[in-house]
Order: structure tokens, then sequence, then C-alpha cells
């Protein structure tokens, strides 16, 4: 059974996302065993309070030295008994400690289809407002693995969306969470879990 840290910000809409597909059988093996977020107001906890799940709230204002909220950050996972860290709406950038920590263990869903409209100043509404101002006419999401780099790390699944006519940031941010983040993010977990996800020479290799 695969372990699954949780980490949100916050409503927690691809962490619902997540239960309910297990609930429905499309995650296998798996188990969400800790949810932890850098907000208190996140919705997210209540969300995994409802579901039974164990909590945290991590924050860096906690800590005045960067590295005392690394090394906490890090020892709150190890002591999850987290097999997989989820990154499901997170805005921590995760510290090279906990990546050196968990290798190719930890992913994230990216509401782009990398590499458009991602790195460093790409995340939540900004992501659709500059896919919106380029004009694309398609857009989508995306689940990497988490390297040292921002959304460099090896590609797990993508999956496309068209941009309609009309479309505000708003109204395409939800159509790119309903058509692709809660499809590919739930996928991706169950491929892990049941080890049909290997990385070979930084690119992902899915196993029939």
């Amino acid at each position: 059974m695969l372990k699954l840290a949780v980490m949100v910000s916050g409503g927690g809409t691809n962490l619902q996302a997540i239960l309910d597909a297990m609930d429905a059988g499309k995650i296998t093996n798996a188990e969400v065993v800790r949810v932890i977020s850098n907000s208190t107001k996140a919705y997210a906890l209540e969300r995994a309070k409802k579901a039974g799940i164990a909590t945290a709230c991590i924050t860096r204002k906690q800590y005045p030295d960067p590295e005392q909220f690394d090394q906490a950050l890090l020892e709150l996972l190890q002591e999850s008994g987290a097999d997989l860290v989820v990154l499901a709406g997170c805005l921590v950038v995760i510290p090279q400690c906990v990546v050196d920590a968990f290798p190719n263990r930890i992913i994230n869903i990216h509401p782009a289809l990398i590499p458009s409209f991602c790195g460093t100043g790409y995340y939540g509404l900004k992501v659709h407002e500059q896919a919106l101002a380029r004009g694309v006419r398609v857009t989508g999401a995306t689940v990497h693995f988490v390297d040292g780099g921002t959304d460099t790390g090896p590609i797990i699944l993508q999956k496309a969306v068209e941009v309609q006519q009309g479309d505000t940031p708003e109204v395409l941010q939800r159509r790119v969470m309903e058509q692709a983040e809660w499809v590919i993010l739930p996928r991706a977990i169950h491929l892990i879990a049941n080890g049909k996800v290997r990385v070979e020479d930084g690119r992902v290799i899915i196993m029939p």
C-alpha cells in the first residue's frame, strides 16, 4: 500500500479528486496518511478532517531561519511515513533537502502543458491569465516529478483542454481542473501505486 502525504495551500479540490478516486476504485493500492498545508485557513484541511485523515500546518513564519523550516518540513514528511509526496495545489517551494530525501517520490500538478506557462511566477490563476493573453487555442495540465528546478522534473502525464471563445481566466481555470487536473493526478497516483512508472535517463516510462 503506497502511503501518500498530500501538500496543499488552498481549497483542496485536487485533494478531493484524489479521495473521490480512491472511493471509486480508480486509485488502488494507495492511501492518504497525512495532509499538510502552509495555511491554517486552507479549506483542504477541513476536507482531510472530514475524511478522517491526519493534518498538519507548517509555515515559514514559524521559523526565523529558512533552514529550520526546511528541516522541520522534511521531518514532518518523514514522520508521516509517506512513500510519495503529492503537491496538490501547493504554493510552497519544496526545499532541496526534501527533494534529495524523496528522489522521484514527489509529484506535482501544474495547470498548463509544460513547457508552456511554467516556471517561476507561473501558478494558480496567473497561468490561465498568461495563456489567454498569448492567445493559445489549447492548454491543459501536467503531472510531473519534482526535481531541483521549478516545473522541470520528468513529465508523467499530460492532458489537453480546449480554450473557448470568451473564456475568462476563472472559467478556463475551472475547465482545466475539471477536464484535466482531476483526471490525470489520480491517474498518475494509481500508476505509481501499482508499479507502472519508472524514470530512466530523466524521462518517465509508463509500463502496461
